[in-house]
């Protein structure tokens, strides 16, 4: 057994400040969306300030969703692009408030996604709400010379894949558990906080995209269709994603 010597003090307790834990960032968004808003914003600032004007418009003309390539309207005009025009659209934006309000709304949707399913599963999401955006505005614009472009369907399906997971009320240290259980689609379906935001959102984008109330900060038309499809994407085909169990 040691003994203290004369002289010797107790060791003091570290000062409280020491044991704090540290504040959390402000930010702290998943690594897959930090990548991906870098690659919306680069490819959007290189055709804004390095690409001439026709060479810019070759891009929207060959990797922007066309509806009137889908109806073999197109077919001596790179008859390739409609397999991959369906997913290029969505890294195209028309102006820089395009893109702002769309890396926005990644971030507050997305992200939960990002850190449930990781960056493989959220990228093959990602792919899907926008196919799923490409067909529901062809079903709306068949035949339709008028270029797509717009990562909203993607954001979209985010929010609709979050949807099944975001409502459950599980949470921890006040925070959404984005690792808690998922609710089954009918389970989503009779949710009533569900129900509402659904109506909500639905409501916003109708009104919205059919202009009857305009959109602040940009001229650019609403491909509203385009939102609606990409989120019943995500909302319906999550559970392919998830490796958890619903509630």
């Amino acid at each position: 057994m040691s003994q203290q010597l004369p002289g010797e003090h107790e060791p003091s307790p570290a000062p409280e400040s020491a044991v704090r834990p540290a504040p959390e960032p402000v930010f702290n968004l998943p690594g897959f969306i930090v990548v991906l808003a870098a690659v919306l914003l680069l490819i959007h600032a290189a055709r804004q300030w390095l690409l001439s004007p026709e060479t810019d418009r070759w891009v929207i003309l060959v990797f922007s969703f066309i509806p009137a390539r889908w109806s073999g309207q197109m077919d001596g005009f790179w008859p390739m692009a409609e397999y991959w025009s369906p997913f290029s659209y969505s890294l195209l934006h028309g102006d820089w408030m395009h893109v702002m309000v769309n890396l926005l709304w990644l971030a507050a949707f997305g992200s939960p996604v990002a850190t449930r399913l990781g960056p493989v599963r959220t990228t093959f999401l990602a792919c899907i709400a926008s196919l799923g955006g490409a067909l529901a505005h062809w079903l709306a614009y068949q035949g339709e010379l008028v270029p797509m472009i717009g990562a909203s369907a993607v954001v979209s399906g985010f929010m609709g894949a979050a949807t099944r997971f975001a409502f459950t009320g599980t949470r921890i240290r006040g925070k959404l558990n984005v690792h808690g259980p998922a609710l089954s689609l009918w389970a989503s379906l009779t949710n009533p906080g569900i129900v509402i935001f659904l109506l909500v959102w639905f409501a916003l984008n109708a009104l919205f995209g059919s202009g009857i109330v305009p959109m602040a900060g940009s001229a650019m038309p609403i491909a509203w269709q385009a939102h609606m499809g990409g989120f019943v994407a995500g909302l319906l085909l999550f559970p392919l994603f998830d490796r958890r169990q619903p509630a």
